[in-house]
């Protein structure tokens, strides 16, 4: 008899899957007709760029083609957004699955990566997926950057190091000085991966901000979504601009046609879409002072150019099940981080709603 436990490869037996915010779907299924204030997920509560969806309308009698299998339209048209060539940009499903492929382009088994932590937890999937061993690189106490804990880190067997600015899920951003000391100072043989999916509503004159000449380093590699800003996460584009020797390999991994036609289309008319852009980014600016106000009432709101706020509330657990039977969803849960929750930022009355609430439920702690 055939037996999945004893046949699989065994290092998968020590991978726990990523556990996402629970989908809206599901969250209809347990609430019923509930008005929902959803913020777990640090989705756009805008919706989708507009003219997305009308380019998209468009192309739907097309779906019985194949897709463009290189994105190049996409990779164009990204080129021209930020004033690369289009060969040093790769396109995939989501910047999930650059991760992915990114780990399984560079590492075997033995490899180390180095992370923040906490920080987003795909990076460490891709590791493990491998059998790569992970070091962590823990923020200071404030939640900003240690550079010098990163560098510490790296050792002869480190591939890949990863930075997430503004970082998930605490919102605070890595400095350009931290960065040009961090490449100063690291060994070549160190692929560094810098996943800015938050960038677009970071205003931080300080941060680490992409422009051509970052691309001089080979060893340097950015990553990008269009989940965030443009509203479509469901799509599930993301690209990365590096060099181009380094995406030769990537491809000879990647699955053909990985990006389909409907999220190509899309992409390609979310990027111009400047109206969308603008009403998002002032929304996240407004949604920060909203949030700041919590200050107030004695919970610890950490800095954020993101578009959510981790917020310090005792006991996370706690919190969040008392805003759930609110129909009001956050997220709790990160490793290291079980006294606070994060709060994706919502319509001007969502927040609100869940300022009150938090106000509420932590007062009667």
């Amino acid at each position: 008899m055939f037996d999945p436990n004893v046949q699989v490869r065994q290092n998968l037996k020590d991978i726990e899957p990523y556990k996402p915010g629970l989908s809206d779907e599901q969250l209809r299924k347990e609430l019923g007709d509930r008005p929902l204030v959803k913020l777990n997920s640090n989705e756009n509560t805008l919706g989708p760029s507009p003219l997305a969806l009308r380019a998209m309308e468009r192309e739907l009698p097309r779906l019985h083609l194949y897709p463009d299998g290189g994105s190049d339209l996409v990779k164009a048209a990204i080129a021209k957004h930020h004033h690369v060539q289009p060969e040093q940009v790769f396109v995939g499903n989501g910047s999930d699955d650059i991760i992915k492929l990114l780990s399984e382009t560079f590492l075997d088994e033995g490899d180390e990566i180095v992370t923040p932590f906490p920080t987003f937890s795909q990076y460490t999937f891709g590791a493990q997926v491998m059998k790569a061993r992970v070091k962590l690189a823990p923020l200071r106490a404030d939640f900003t950057y240690d550079v010098e804990a990163l560098l510490a880190a790296v050792t002869e067997r480190t591939k890949l190091l990863y930075l997430c600015t503004p970082n998930n899920p605490t919102g605070t951003v890595l400095k350009q000085a931290e960065f040009d000391h961090l490449i100063e100072h690291l060994p070549d043989h160190v692929l560094v991966i810098v996943d800015m999916a938050y960038d677009n509503y970071a205003t931080n004159p300080e941060r680490f901000q992409f422009n051509a000449g970052v691309l001089r380093h080979a060893n340097v590699c950015l990553l990008y979504t269009f989940s965030k800003l443009y509203g479509l996460a469901g799509l599930r584009v993301g690209y990365a601009i590096g060099h181009p020797e380094v995406f030769a390999y990537v491809h000879r991994v990647r699955e053909p046609f990985n990006v389909n036609r409907i999220a190509q289309v899309g992409a390609i008319a979310a990027l111009s879409d400047v109206e969308h852009v603008k009403r998002s980014q002032e929304l996240v600016q407004a949604s920060r002072r909203q949030y700041e106000t919590l200050r107030e009432s004695g919970m610890h709101v950490v800095p954020s150019e993101a578009n959510f706020a981790l917020i310090e509330v005792g006991d996370g657990k706690r919190v969040f099940e008392a805003l759930r039977k609110q129909a009001i969803l956050v997220r709790t849960g990160f490793v290291g981080l079980e006294s606070y929750v994060r709060v994706s930022f919502g319509t001007e009355a969502e927040n609100q709603a869940c300022i009150a609430a938090l106000r509420e439920v932590v007062a009667h702690a």
